[in-house]
């Protein structure tokens, strides 16, 4: 089973590229979902779909720790240069 990477929206979608030529099987949000939508949603959608989300958002390892959910997994890029260069 390959997992999927959903990168949230508040990175760029310069992002899929580098990580679908890294190997990755990767979409922006914005390709499958409401660009508004909550992070709330952007989880559930991630977890139903068994997608791996990439965000620099710190709201989804905070929903993660107080719902004491099993997923989705969560890749968070801290740093103050989060374009892909």
């Amino acid at each position: 089973m390959t997992l999927r990477r959903v990168i949230d929206v508040n990175l760029s979608p310069e992002w899929v590229p580098v990580l679908t030529e890294a190997g990755f099987d990767t979409v922006h949000w914005t390709q499958v979902g409401d660009p508004s939508a909550s992070d709330r949603v952007i989880m559930g959608w991630a977890a139903a779909n068994g997608d791996v989300v990439f965000s620099h958002d710190l709201d989804f390892s905070t929903m993660l720790a107080l719902t004491h959910a099993s997923g989705p997994s969560l890749v968070q890029l801290r740093g103050s240069k989060v374009l892909p260069e």
